[in-house]
C-alpha cells in the first residue's frame, strides 16, 4: 500500500511539472510571462478596451511606480478597497454584546439579566447605550461632511497627479482595426495605407488620443514589436536597452539571465502583426505615452543552449498572441517600450 501511494505521488509530481513546463513554453516570448513596466500616472489604471482587445487587460504586476490605489490617478474618487465606516445600531455590535452578556449570566447561574447586574440595571444600560449611539451618529456625520471633496467647477475637471493632463471623454473601442500586418503598418487600417509619405494626425472618434498619434507613430509601434522580439531571440542586450526604457530593459534582461541559468535559449521567429489599434495616448509634462493593443503571430520555441535541440514549443507552428504595449517618448525623441500587459 505504501509503495502504491509513493508511486502515485511521483506520477502526480511529474504531471504537475509537465503542466508547468507547458505553460512556460506557451508564454516564453518577451513579456509573455506577466504584465510589467510603467504607464506613467496611469500605470494602475486599466487601459480602455479596443476592437482588438475588447476584454480588460491584465493589471501591471511589476513596476517601479508604487501602487497608491485609484486615488493616485483620479483624486476625489474613493478607493474601492477602503473600508467604509461602520454604522452602529441595536442590530449590530452593541446589541450583540448586550445579548452575549445575558448569555454569560445564564451560564454562570445568575439568570439572563444577571450578567448585567454590575451596570445597575438593564434599563439604565439601555438608556446609556441610546445616548452613546446618538453621540456617535452625530460625530460620524460631522466627520463625513469634513471629508467630502469640494465640488470642482466645470472648467477644473479631474487633475492628474503628474503631468496635469485631464482624462478625455468617451473611451469606446476604435472603429477600425490594424489588419494590414507588417506590410501595411499599424496606421494602414486606422486611416489608410502610408503610401510612402508622412500623413497628418487625424482625430478618430471614440479614441482617447490627447496628443495626435500619426501614421508614422503607428509604424514605429509595429517596428518596435518586431525588433523587440528579434533582439530578445538573439539575446542582444544592447539592442534591448535601445528599444525599451531602462526599467523594461532591466526586467527583460532578468528573463534572459534566467534562461541562461536553465541552459536554454528562447528562439522567436515569424513575428507578424495581424491586427491592432490605439487604446489611449496622453501627455505628462514633456513625456508622451501611447498604449496600443496588438494581436500578432509568432513562432515561439525553447532550444538547448549547448546542442540547439528544441526542448519546448513547435518550430513549425505559428501561435497567436494578444497584448497591450505602452510606448513612451521623452521630449519628442523616439518611442520606447515602457510596459507590456497581457490581454
Amino acid at each position: 500500500m505504501m509503495k502504491f501511494a509513493s508511486r502515485r505521488s511521483r506520477v502526480m509530481v511529474a504531471l504537475a511539472a509537465a503542466l508547468i513546463l507547458a505553460g512556460s513554453a506557451a508564454e516564453a516570448r518577451v513579456g509573455g510571462r506577466s504584465s510589467f513596466g510603467s504607464r506613467g500616472a496611469r500605470t494602475y489604471t486599466p487601459p480602455p478596451a479596443t476592437r482588438t482587445a475588447p476584454e480588460a487587460a491584465a493589471p501591471i504586476q511589476r513596476s517601479q511606480i508604487p501602487n497608491q490605489g485609484p486615488n493616485m490617478t483620479r483624486p476625489g474618487t474613493p478607493a474601492p478597497n477602503v473600508a467604509q465606516p461602520r454604522r452602529f445600531g441595536f442590530g449590530t455590535g452593541l446589541m450583540a454584546g448586550l445579548f452575549g452578556a445575558g448569555l454569560l449570566g445564564m451560564l454562570f447561574g445568575h439568570g439572563f439579566f444577571g450578567g448585567l447586574g454590575g451596570l445597575a440595571s438593564i434599563f439604565g444600560l439601555l438608556l446609556q447605550i441610546g445616548l452613546v449611539v446618538l453621540l456617535v451618529s452625530f460625530a460620524m456625520k460631522w466627520f463625513r461632511r469634513r471629508q467630502e471633496p469640494a465640488y470642482a467647477g466645470p472648467e477644473q475637471g479631474y487633475a492628474r497627479s503628474t503631468g496635469g493632463s485631464v482624462p478625455p471623454t468617451g473611451g469606446r473601442p476604435m472603429s477600425g482595426g490594424l489588419g494590414a500586418g507588417l506590410g501595411g503598418g499599424l496606421g494602414s487600417a486606422l486611416g489608410g495605407a502610408l503610401g510612402g509619405r508622412p500623413q497628418q494626425a487625424q482625430a478618430r472618434p471614440g479614441v482617447r488620443d490627447e496628443i495626435g498619434i500619426s501614421e508614422g507613430d503607428y509604424t514605429a509601434f509595429e517596428r518596435g514589436l518586431v525588433e523587440m522580439q528579434d533582439a530578445y531571440s538573439r539575446e542582444d542586450v544592447a539592442k534591448l536597452w535601445q528599444l525599451a526604457t531602462p526599467e523594461m530593459a532591466g526586467y527583460i534582461q532578468e528573463e534572459l539571465n534566467d534562461n541562461a541559468a536553465r541552459g536554454v535559449v528562447n528562439k522567436l521567429s515569424n513575428v507578424r502583426l495581424n491586427q491592432g489599434d490605439l487604446s489611449e495616448a496622453w501627455r505628462e509634462g514633456g513625456t508622451d505615452y501611447a498604449t496600443v493593443a496588438m494581436r500578432f503571430g509568432i513562432t515561439d520555441v525553447m532550444t538547448d543552449r549547448a546542442t540547439g535541440r528544441v526542448v519546448e514549443g513547435d518550430p513549425n507552428k505559428v501561435e497567436e498572441a494578444m497584448e497591450l504595449w505602452t510606448f513612451r517618448r521623452d521630449q519628442g525623441g523616439s518611442w520606447k517600450v515602457s510596459a507590456i500587459q497581457q490581454a
